[in-house]
């Protein structure tokens, strides 16, 4: 059969998406996939002489070059292992931006994880982990609650922590990120978790395709990225090594750590509620988009036209949240540098107020 030019360009973009990291300086019949056949050749060579897809094949021969620099990595160990990396067009997708103008519903987000599974499901891990998360809260100054909360909103409590190869991921995200306004930030970070995976299997003695996750990589009970396993991570559970993949006592201690070390303070509260005076023309809008940081005083605050229903206490600074819902009126709160702290875990103040109503709910439940 015969093709035009037009239909073979179209094959070898096609063919692209299965044979994404099969290193141009490597002979792409030693290419490794799970199956060996004739057309794994073909179909590389093929992606090879597709020059819209030059600049993929330029990026990873520059990452191999700094890790070799950096990390002391042959070339052929790096390019064996990116052979059998595969291209993840699902992750492509995922990482897609919503559609611009599209309305955010807090109660709605809130529905999926503040409910009945969830709430059970974290009565019962606090009631197994009991003394992990007590010792937790007097180590590191967490509360159970947040860590049940987190536990339970990533993997609900282990049930859920993905089945994605993080390799293929992040070495697609790394070097094909969907087109967005940060593409190339994103393209870094993504180089960067690749490159702390490559680390961490080392250091850890593990294969990295053992490694499997989330569609953006994130790993084990608590979804830890790899660069913050290899930071934050802890042998809680006091058995020589760290494994937030199956030690739940990791999990509970590595998230305590984390906290502490993004600015959790022991004893701080959390959130009060607030109510903007929209007619006041004081300007609280000023307080909102200041980033994942507590940085006004009360008076500050109600002079902006902020009330508040309860008394914070006077002496921290604190942001104002705005939980959108939709056509339905927004819902305001104040939050400390402990409910920020929580935001670092996931940059989104849906993800930490999530958290704390579903700790608090499994609180509840377990009380009951």
């Amino acid at each position: 059969m015969k093709f035009s030019r037009l239909h073979r360009s179209l094959l070898a973009s096609m063919l692209f998406a299965s044979t994404f990291f099969a290193c141009a300086s490597a002979q792409p019949d030693q290419r490794a996939t799970g199956t060996s056949t004739g057309a794994s050749t073909s179909a590389t060579a093929a992606v090879e002489r597709n020059p819209a897809r030059l600049a993929h094949w330029e990026e990873v021969e520059a990452f191999i070059d700094e890790m070799t620099h950096k990390h002391g990595f042959t070339r052929a160990q790096l390019q064996n292992t990116l052979r059998k990396t595969r291209h993840n067009a699902r992750a492509v997708q995922l990482m897609q931006p919503a559609p611009p103008g599209q309305a955010r519903s807090w109660q709605a987000y809130r529905a999926r994880f503040v409910e009945p599974v969830r709430i059970n499901a974290g009565v019962a891990f606090w009631d197994r982990h009991a003394q992990a998360l007590s010792r937790a809260e007097q180590e590191y100054g967490v509360p159970p609650e947040i860590i049940v909360g987190i536990l339970g909103v990533e993997t609900v409590y282990g049930q859920q922590t993905g089945k994605f190869r993080v390799m293929d991921v992040l070495a697609t995200l790394a070097f094909d990120y969907p087109d967005a306004p940060n593409q190339e930030a994103r393209k870094r970070y993504f180089r960067g978790e690749l490159e702390n995976t490559l680390l961490l299997a080392r250091e850890s003695a593990i294969d990295p395709f053992a490694l499997y996750g989330s569609y953006a990589g994130a790993i084990g009970w608590p979804q830890f990225m790899p660069g913050s396993i290899r930071q934050y991570a802890v042998d809680f559970d006091g058995d020589g090594k760290i494994d937030l993949r199956n030690s739940a006592v990791d999990a509970i201690g590595s998230i305590a750590n984390f906290l502490v070390q993004h600015g959790w303070k022991t004893g701080q509260p959390l959130v009060f509620p607030a109510i903007v005076d929209e007619q006041s023309g004081k300007g609280w809008q000023s307080f909102i988009g200041q980033g994942l940081e507590a940085k006004f005083s009360l008076t500050e605050l109600e002079a902006g036209g902020v009330v508040l229903p309860l008394a914070p206490p006077p002496g921290l600074a604190y942001g104002l949240i705005d939980l959108q819902n939709g056509a339905e009126p927004t819902e305001y709160w104040l939050g400390t540098n402990n409910f920020f702290a929580i935001t670092k875990y996931n940059r989104s103040f849906f993800y930490a107020m999530s958290v704390i109503d579903l700790g608090r709910a499994v609180r509840a439940a377990r009380a009951g």
